[in-house]
């Protein structure tokens, strides 16, 4: 067994053996060469049943028993194709997978596609590396949604990897099989540490800038919406009447610009520490409705707001190397 595992594992044999060569792309049909069969431990006790069966009718000829074999050797063999048939040309799709924070699942959309006329009961899905599985129904030329929830152990790209489907549909005695690895991962975020915001900036260049900026005391008008706006201070009002899209300015004393620096961390703080410290930040700054600014060892990004910002904070944050420059 140890020295087929090790040729399998080999990236040859395995495209050979498996079918396929990861990661696939688009959608994905299992055709009749990657679905694999072996009975169940009920199948052999069924198989040795009948076996019985058929030596105890030979030896008495007794034309009852010889009916009650072949009828079971039937229904066994009909058993097996219906086992197969239950993944054979099934159409697998992926949708879109949202980030999500260091300890959380991502969430892992696949579409099953029947392609056929008829119901495909009790399909097991398991992604192999987590052990995170599922079972669903498709029903007959329909489209069944499965999620697989997959643990995110550290920040970074996480891939969905290998999955296995597997059905013991509808007898039991047979258990059909197959893999796919798509090309499909899901973005961890560091994990966020709340704490105390830093005080505002006292860069002169960002004070030059504040002068210039406007501030959120007095309702001074509207202008047309950007994708960096808070959603605070969109006019929901004059949207609802079928207007575009606007957000409304304010004058007065502009706010602070907020710098999340790295050099403001305490020096023996550790770099994951670190990382999840200024994640709580993005989120609190985010949630306070404040205009910030993220400051890190090779990177920078500039004082912004709004949901897009924020993503790209984060998205900075995730993929932060493991030894910085």
């Amino acid at each position: 067994m140890t020295v087929l595992r090790t040729l399998i594992d080999r990236p040859r044999i395995a495209r050979w053996f498996y079918g396929y060569t990861p990661p696939e792309h688009g959608e994905i049909v299992l055709s009749h060469r990657r679905v694999y069969i072996v009975p169940t431990r009920l199948g052999w006790m069924f198989g040795a049943t009948v076996g019985l069966l058929l030596l105890g009718s030979i030896n008495y000829a007794l034309s009852l028993g010889f009916a009650m074999t072949f009828l079971l050797a039937g229904m066994g063999l009909a058993g097996m194709v219906h086992t197969a048939r239950n993944l054979a040309r099934l159409a697998i799709s992926l949708g879109r997978v949202e980030p999500v924070f260091c300890g959380e699942a991502a969430q892992f959309r696949l579409y099953l596609d029947a392609r056929s006329g008829f119901d495909r009961p009790a399909i097991l899905l398991r992604q192999l590396a987590s052990g995170a599985q599922l079972v669903t129904d498709v029903p007959a030329d329909g489209v069944a949604e499965a999620v697989l929830a997959v643990p995110a152990a550290q920040r970074g790209w996480l891939d969905l990897g290998r999955v296995m489907l597997e059905t013991r549909y509808p007898l039991g005695l047979f258990r059909a099989w197959s893999y796919i690895e798509p090309e499909c991962r899901a973005l961890a975020y560091p994990r966020p540490e709340y704490a105390v915001l830093p005080a505002p900036s006292a860069d002169p260049r960002a004070a030059a800038g504040r002068a210039q900026a406007q501030g959120n005391e007095d309702f001074s008008g509207l202008r047309n919406y950007q994708r960096s706006d808070s959603p605070r201070h969109v006019a929901w009002k004059a949207a609802a009447r079928g207007g575009a899209l606007l957000t409304k300015q304010f004058a007065g004393e502009a706010s602070a610009e907020l710098w999340l620096d790295w050099a403001q961390l305490p020096a023996d703080l550790p770099l994951e520490a670190r990382l999840s410290r200024l994640t709580g930040w993005v989120l609190a700054a985010e949630q306070a409705g404040l205009r910030y600014g993220l400051r890190l060892p090779g990177a920078e990004i500039a004082p912004d707001g709004g949901d897009a910002h924020r993503s790209a904070c984060l998205k900075t944050l995730a993929l932060y190397p493991v030894a910085p420059n």
